[in-house]
């Protein structure tokens, strides 16, 4: 299949997952859970391992910390970790407990991701080869420094006609109106928004989630996307002629929800890079994040996006 050019840049880290958990223990006490898994984390990381376990070549600009955690890290990518940026301090750790019901609470140290700067990330990308791409910008909320730069990153990838596919995370003080206010600006200079859909509506004022990603897109450039993820609703969203998209979520068995935004922000991206349609986009996104949610070890279901994409192009 012919794909337009991918890269992701932003919050790579380490993942300690544990659970269930159920109940919550009592400060003091031990418990033991049924599951453990120590991965690649983050939203960044998450996308990456997607593209990775999708086939798909794309670029990464991220960095890590100078401890074993940073090496692991850079041993599972390769190739593609060549030149990341070793910060002189320990990796970010997130152990996240999950909850019988699949959702999970995290506990997520500093670390090194706050440090990521755009000169960093301008030398890890070649833009000759991202022309007409796009790049998938996670975890704003977390990366301090490179977010002090964002304009410069945008004017950057205007100028080498790369589109900007945003996910922001959630605001670790919350939605205050300083941080819609500086969402608002980044969609401005942003091709596609990847939000769930608590972000949306409450990025917007509003509790319907299509009213919410109508005024998100009212705020961005012409051709815009925007996407709101619901989990087990699945996923819609508002392309450029204001039509509704919508795709429904299988029913899986949950293993744990850790980074299904993330994997569906790949996926999508990735089905929009191959020519397929917004709502064949949205079957892709909810599929792959509905099959890694699933399995263990997670599985990205590559040949089932490879065949969708043929039929595609």
């Amino acid at each position: 299949m012919t794909l337009r050019p991918l890269a992701v840049i932003g919050n790579v880290n380490v993942d300690l997952i544990l659970g269930p958990a159920d109940p919550w223990p009592t400060p003091g006490t031990e418990i033991m859970v049924d599951h453990d898994e120590l991965r690649v984390g983050g939203s960044a990381g998450n996308a990456a391992l997607t593209l990775l376990g999708l086939g798909l070549d794309f670029q990464i600009a991220a960095n890590v910390g100078n401890d074993q955690f940073g090496e692991w890290l850079r041993q599972g990518f390769g190739s593609h970790a060549i030149h990341w940026s070793v910060e002189q301090m320990g990796t970010t750790l997130s152990v996240g407990i999950t909850h019988p019901n699949g959702e999970r609470t995290f506990f997520t140290t500093r670390g090194h991701i706050a440090h990521l700067s755009w000169p960093e990330v301008r030398t890890m990308l070649d833009a000759e080869r991202l022309k007409g791409g796009t790049a998938i910008l996670c975890g704003a909320f977390l990366t301090d420094v490179l977010v002090s730069d964002y304009d410069a990153l945008f004017d950057w990838a205007d100028t080498h006609d790369i589109e900007i596919a945003l996910d922001t995370g959630w605001p670790i003080d919350g939605w205050t109106e300083e941080n819609r206010t500086r969402t608002r600006h980044w969609l401005s200079r942003c091709h596609i928004a990847l939000f769930n859909e608590v972000e949306t509506t409450r990025l917007t004022h509003t509790t319907d989630p299509i009213e919410a990603a109508h005024k998100l897109k009212s705020l961005m450039p012409e051709g815009a996307i925007v996407v709101v993820k619901r989990g087990p609703e699945g996923a819609l969203a508002v392309g450029p002629d204001n039509v509704v998209a919508s795709a429904a979520a299988p029913l899986v068995a949950v293993v744990d929800t850790i980074g299904a935004g993330d994997v569906f922000n790949a996926a999508f991206v990735a089905a929009q890079a191959s020519g397929q349609s917004i709502e064949e986009s949205l079957r892709a996104g909810v599929r792959i994040a509905s099959m890694a949610i699933s399995t263990v070890p997670r599985r990205y279901d590559g040949e089932d996006f490879t065949v969708v994409s043929e039929k595609a192009s």
